[in-house]
């Protein structure tokens, strides 16, 4: 007798709304999961550009800031960020490269204008950096500004974001 008064109480349309109802927040729970964890992921996307971006901005003022009085550290610095390719220029030749640089009495101040992400590549990113130099000599003690553009190729090994690759753009 009480499930006679139940049912003649509950109009027809209650169950369907129960059930769409039901279906609705489901749906929006989801969607508000897959928001927070697509958000994560933009974070963490954005923090790796950062930090590939931030490894070449690096290596350009490593590659434009060598002073003859500091020459074997500043070339010693630069080495300890590069790999592949770019160590492999550079390796072997340290030594002639720091003589010059000592004999000539150069020295130059490096400064990044402006630099962006080109390209990603599973662990590696091309950054295009636009810097300028101060650069001075025994010579010409008076700084003039050189401007370079460079490709610089940034990869991760083993957590370490390391320049394998250094390209001068006309």
């Amino acid at each position: 007798m009480a499930d006679e008064i139940d049912k003649k109480t509950k109009p027809a349309w209650a169950k369907p709304v129960a059930i769409i109802a039901s279906v609705l927040v489901i749906a929006l729970v989801a969607a508000g999961a897959w928001l927070i964890v697509d958000r994560q992921s933009a974070n963490e996307r954005d923090e790796k550009r950062e930090a590939y971006l931030q490894a070449a901005r690096q290596t350009v003022l490593n590659l434009t800031t060598i002073n003859a009085d500091t020459a074997d550290a500043d070339v010693a610095r630069l080495l300890e960020g590069a790999t592949g390719d770019f160590k492999a220029e550079f390796e072997g030749r340290e030594g002639p490269f720091v003589e010059v640089v000592q004999q000539a009495g150069v020295d130059t101040t490096g400064e990044v204008l402006e630099a962006g992400i080109q390209n990603e590549d599973g662990t590696c990113a091309s950054s295009l950096v636009a810097s300028r130099a101060m650069v001075s000599n025994a010579d010409q003690t008076e700084p003039e500004a050189r401007d370079f553009r460079l490709r610089v190729t940034i990869c991760d090994e083993n957590g370490r974001l390391l320049a394998s690759k250094v390209e001068f753009v006309p």
